[in-house]
């Protein structure tokens, strides 16, 4: 039986109920039994089949296949209690192999849009290390140590190392191949990388509730930052990031240009320096200021009023955002089910989804490998 996805239950919480129909028995129901709603008609038709969850567990958590051993392991069990015991009990297996090392390490490259260097899979290997260990999540942009470990795709095996391009320490947010990856004018792509791999949504990064601020533009403005606290040609910068002659340019970069400064201090090659060390569109490409983001007295930030003076503090503010937790269960629920990425093509996870693993999550300190199995064992995931 086809798998229905885990999001329809989602549109079918959110759609109204037509109750001012009636089908054909003349109780809204078309004749059928419970709900008249097609979308949970068809959910409550699915039923638990642990040996076609464990297939797919399996690709997902080894790259094979199950053996015919772990099939009837599963599939000769005498009842319901003991399948999914015995299923339980081979994802632990699973995810206790090197072979789940290498899908963590493959997870985390296509995550994070970048690898297949030296460099560029330190990042990876940092986050895979996370999950094959079971440590915190939130450690990717806490940690301040052992930053960037390699990964031998061979052996499944991690080697511990340092970061060697200075600076301060904030796990993945302070890593070299991510600083030299997402290199760009302002430091902007770097900020974007962060916005959109760790909460899951694009700029603009925070939106005022209501119609926004009439500034003089065809639309208004709906930044949630007063429309002075960056810069602009008319308060000091060289880029007017004031202008409303096409779009409103502060909608984003009202949070944007105070969190890009943090990263502008890593030069091309992800190496800190004591100075701004990114470029500017302007002509010649000089490099930014400071004066370029922020107007005078004006100081960088995670969000309004989660001020973060450096990027180990802008870590730990990322770390107690509860939307950052949400994107990371919602980027394994996604993997899982074998959705596509959740900002580059919309697959977006309702929290009603996944509001019993999100809780989950926080409970249990944001352990990576206990929220894989609880993802693996969601009724969503077994069912079909």
């Amino acid at each position: 039986m086809k798998r229905i996805s885990a999001l329809l239950l989602a549109a079918a919480l959110a759609a109204p109920a037509c109750s001012s129909q009636q089908g054909d028995d003349g109780n809204g129901s078309n004749g059928s039994n419970g709900s008249g709603d097609e979308w949970d008609q068809l959910l409550g038709q699915r039923v638990v089949d642990y040996n076609a969850a464990l297939r797919i567990a399996a690709l997902r958590l080894t790259g094979k296949i199950p053996t015919m051993a772990e099939t009837n392991q599963v599939a000769s069990a005498p009842d319901d209690a003991a399948k999914k015991l015995a299923y339980e009990t081979l994802l632990r297996d699973y995810m206790n192999r090197d072979d789940f090392a290498k899908q963590m390490f493959l997870y985390f490259r296509d995550t994070f849009k970048m690898g297949e260097t030296a460099m560029l899979d330190t990042a990876p290997a940092f986050a895979a290390r996370l999950a094959v260990t079971n440590g915190s999540y939130m450690d990717l942009f806490t940690a301040g140590a052992d930053g960037c470990p390699t990964f031998d795709l061979t052996t499944g095996q991690f080697t511990p190392a340092e970061c060697a391009n200075n600076g301060p320490k904030a796990g993945v947010l302070t890593n070299p191949g991510v600083m030299s990856h997402y290199f760009g004018n302002f430091a902007f792509r770097r900020a974007r990388w962060v916005q959109e791999t760790f909460v899951c949504t694009k700029f603009p990064a925070e939106v005022v509730e209501g119609a926004g601020t009439n500034v003089g533009g065809a639309s208004p403005y709906t930044g949630v930052w007063p429309w002075e606290s960056i810069a602009g040609k008319d308060n000091g910068g060289r880029v007017d990031f004031h202008d409303t002659s096409a779009v409103i340019c502060a909608n984003c970069h009202s949070t944007l240009n105070h969190q890009a400064p943090l990263f502008a201090y890593y030069d091309q090659n992800g190496v800190y320096q004591t100075a701004i060390a990114v470029p500017t569109p302007l002509d010649n490409s000089p490099m930014a200021r400071m004066t370029d983001y922020l107007p005078s007295g004006e100081t960088t930030a995670w969000r309004l009023g989660v001020p973060a003076a450096d990027l180990p503090a802008f870590g730990a503010a990322m770390a107690a955002d509860p939307d950052v937790a949400e994107c990371g269960v919602a980027r394994m629920w996604n993997w899982a089910l074998g959705k596509t990425d959740i900002v580059d093509t919309l697959q977006e996870v309702p929290i009603e989804t996944i509001q019993a693993q999100v809780d989950g999550f926080k409970a249990n300190g944001y352990k990576v490998k206990d929220l894989i199995f609880t993802v693996f064992t969601s009724d969503d995931f077994i069912k079909f």
